[in-house]
């Protein structure tokens, strides 16, 4: 193949690559929300709609006692934003209105007179946005109006974050926990064909098309519910079997560093991105340079403000990791000017799952991107926090024997005699242990050992067992 045909079939590639959709984003800003706040919010929402391959082209708020019940925003701002949009700005009916005989006439004179001279569209203006982001859930009805007033595509906070979701799921269980809240959220805006809701001929028969999709629906939520308990049945046998190891769980708001701590902490190859939510399944890794016992990390989702709570509830078996963790770890980013709400968010979500009463301790991430006088007001107003950043060996370093003093603190000293007879419980006793020392006499190998009672107790009762 000739250059010139290789550059041909080059442009041709160029050619076909959809363009990349283009949104705007729509936030209200209500009574007891601050313009900082508000500000990240709408920011935060950005990213996550960045996240999707979207471009951002604008962003249009309001201030509000509250959002509008039928189109979220007031009559102005919606006129605003459906002249950026294109759209009429009424939200009107989708059926076109029946007109007179007359009135058909007179438009069609007035179309002729208004054909005479034609204004094309300025090919240098930028296209117009196709979708536009609500920074709120919205009721389906909500989002038909915006659509009807605006003519483009209208998704809310909660539909993006679950289509992130949909994307970024790799493992089967994650995309089970995913298409369960991806179903959830899309059965309420099922809406009936144009064709007025046909009814369906043979098995169903009698339902329209709106009622055999929600059946359908139904039917698939039941299955994926069967298919989660099975895999979760498999996940609380392995934790069951790793009960008296020494568990470390990194939890905290999404993009907070926990893929890049787990990275140092672990020496892992774990994805490290600069997207949110680029982890969804949880990872569990030991601690490097290992340690006696051995202390496992796991990775665990990320959260975000108003997290759709059908996702809480999807990947509770994910987050079960936290709950039964001995330590969590609270990553949160310090160079973020909304940490502290951050934080509070991973709180309110361990909380909901029960994950509150763990130990824990807080990790100020990110502190190479914060000045000395931020530092100063950290430690002051978290006195017990450790200051970090993940890019650091001497922090990496540090927090590695902070957790191992953790679990130093609540270990115990005793001897176990494993009888020649059973030599192969020494692969158990080294690993749920630290041995101390050892001498052998007639009845076998006489162990001083250094564990977590409950491990201890453990290892007695597999030496004792016949």
């Amino acid at each position: 193949m000739s250059q010139t045909q290789q550059g041909i079939g080059k442009s041709r590639v160029m050619e076909t690559k959809p363009p990349v959709p283009r949104a705007i984003l729509v936030g209200v800003q209500l009574p007891g929300v601050d313009d900082v706040a508000h500000s990240a919010s709408i920011e935060e929402l950005g990213r996550l709609v960045m996240t999707l391959g979207y471009e951002v082209v604008g962003t249009l708020s309001q201030k509000r006692d509250e959002i509008d019940g039928g189109t979220v925003l007031g009559k102005g701002r919606l006129e605003e934003l459906a002249a950026i949009t294109g759209g009429t700005g009424v939200v009107g009916s989708m059926a076109l209105p029946r007109k007179s005989k007359a009135r058909e006439r007179f438009e069609d004179v007035d179309e002729k007179k208004s054909n005479a001279v034609q204004i094309e569209p300025d090919p240098k203006a930028p296209p117009k946005p196709e979708f536009v982001i609500v920074d709120h859930d919205i009721s389906p009805s909500q989002a038909r109006n915006l659509e009807r007033a605006t003519g483009a595509q209208v998704l809310d906070r909660t539909g993006v974050i679950v289509e992130i979701f949909h994307r970024h799921a790799h493992s089967r269980e994650a995309k089970l926990q995913v298409e369960m809240a991806r179903l959830k959220y899309i059965a309420p805006r099922l809406r009936e064909s144009s064709a007025g809701g046909e009814r369906q001929q043979g098995y169903g028969a009698g339902e329209s098309d709106l009622e055999l999709d929600r059946r359908k629906i139904r039917d698939r939520l039941a299955e994926l519910k069967e298919q989660l308990e099975d895999i979760q049945r498999d996940n609380d046998e392995r934790r069951s079997a790793r009960r008296d190891q020494l568990r470390v769980a990194l939890v905290g708001y999404t993009n907070a560093g926990k893929s890049s701590l787990m990275r140092a902490l672990t020496g892992s190859e774990v994805l490290v991105a600069d997207k949110l939510f680029a982890t969804l399944d949880t990872t569990v890794r030991a601690l490097q340079p290992a340690a006696k016992p051995r202390v496992l990390i796991s990775d665990t989702v990320g959260f975000i403000k108003k997290l759709p709570h059908d996702l809480v509830a999807s990947f509770r078996s994910t987050l079960a990791e936290a709950l039964e963790a001995s330590l969590l770890l609270f990553v949160v980013d310090a160079s973020d000017p909304t940490h502290e709400s951050q934080l509070e968010v991973s709180r309110n979500v361990l909380r909901e799952i029960g994950a509150d009463v763990v130990p824990s301790c807080l990790l100020l991430n990110k502190i190479d991107h914060v000045s000395e006088a931020d530092r100063a007001a950290l430690r002051a107003e978290h006195p017990d926090a450790i200051l970090l950043s993940a890019k650091s060996s001497g922090d990496v370093a540090a927090l590695r024997e902070t957790i191992v003093a953790f679990f130093e603190a609540a270990m115990v000293e005793d001897q176990l005699v494993l009888p020649y007879a059973k030599q192969g419980l020494l692969s158990d006793v080294y690993e749920n242990a630290r041995v101390l020392s050892e001498e052998y006499d007639v009845t076998g190998r006489i162990m001083q050992v250094r564990g977590l009672p409950g491990a201890i107790a453990r290892l007695r009762r597999a030496l004792a067992a016949s």
